[in-house]
């Protein structure tokens, strides 16, 4: 199968996959959603719109929400502020975030705040005294939800897991003196776009076995190739791909050390090393969405 094939191919079905957790999820917020003040809503940077929720507003209604891209320090940053600006073109409130590291949090609070501030105004002409911000925290799986939430503490009060799905139901999280947090297990939506698909398992927001791990990897191959061809060669010492791409993974795959027993290829432990170098952050300064694909 040549490239232009396999391009074919990505774009081509929609994939079902709905986990019941989700489904549920989604009910609870909208039967809690009454008691929030504020949604964050966090995107990975690497991909901005295969990360976010395309039917969120359906749940949180007209409730105020702040975008937050997290993970900028692997993304390209030059093509993830096209996706800042498309999103504040759209009415969005967007900060760019690296949770991982000490990101000053700051501006988050203090838009939070301004953003509230009418809200906090009608109570205190109704005679009610000030009480903590209520914000309802979502996203999609692996996109730092529970990062943030820790970094708002100061303390680890939720568990961080380099893998979709570690939270599977709501939960309330007092994590300091001015806001609460309902967190949500990571949501997606019942049919996935291929493209998006690929998206979301390069970048490790689906489960491994919900797509073949060979057109994983064939798709990074392909992204790269086509984005940014000296990531090829900086990481694997190829400069393009090959009309066949077995014989690209079987390049890979000698350069790196991939072999078995008298010398062979080992595929398997190819794909392999091309999903985790995408995923331990081995190969960054990378997004995958492209604003001119939407506008």
């Amino acid at each position: 199968m040549n490239n232009q094939d396999n391009e074919k191919v990505f774009q081509k079905n929609n994939i079902n996959w709905y986990p019941g957790h989700m489904a549920k999820a989604k009910r609870l917020i909208n039967e809690n959603i009454n008691l929030i003040d504020i949604v964050y809503e966090i995107v990975d940077a690497r991909m901005p719109m295969s990360s976010k929720i395309t039917d969120i507003d359906e749940y949180i209604k007209s409730k105020p929400k702040i975008l937050i891209m997290n993970k900028t320090d692997l993304c390209d940053i030059n093509e993830t502020k096209k996706w800042q600006k498309y999103y504040e073109n759209k009415g969005y409130k967007v900060l760019l975030t690296s949770l991982d590291s000490n990101t000053n949090l700051k501006p988050l609070l203090d838009l939070t705040d301004e953003i509230l501030k009418p809200l906090d105004e009608k109570r205190k002409t109704q005679g009610l005294i000030k009480r903590k911000n209520r914000v309802l925290i979502i996203g999609v799986p692996n996109v730092g939800k529970s990062t943030l939430i820790n970094r708002l503490a100061g303390k680890k009060v939720a568990q961080i897991g380099n893998k979709p799905g570690v939270t599977k139901g709501l939960n309330w999280i007092r994590v300091n003196e001015k806001i609460e947090l309902l967190d949500t297990p990571g949501i997606l939506w019942p049919k996935l776009e291929e493209k998006n698909a690929f998206n979301l398992a390069t970048f490790t927001a689906i489960k491994e076995e919900i797509l073949p791990k060979f057109e994983v990897a064939n798709y990074i191959l392909i992204k790269l190739n086509e984005y940014y061809p000296e990531k090829l060669k900086e990481r694997y010492g190829i400069e393009s791909l090959d009309e066949d791409i077995v014989e690209t993974m079987e390049k890979i795959g000698k350069k790196r050390g991939c072999l078995i027993r008298g010398g062979e290829i080992d595929y398997d432990k190819v794909i392999d090393l091309i999903i985790s170098d995408i995923k331990n952050g081995y190969i960054k300064k990378i997004t995958f969405d492209r604003v001119e694909e939407y506008e």
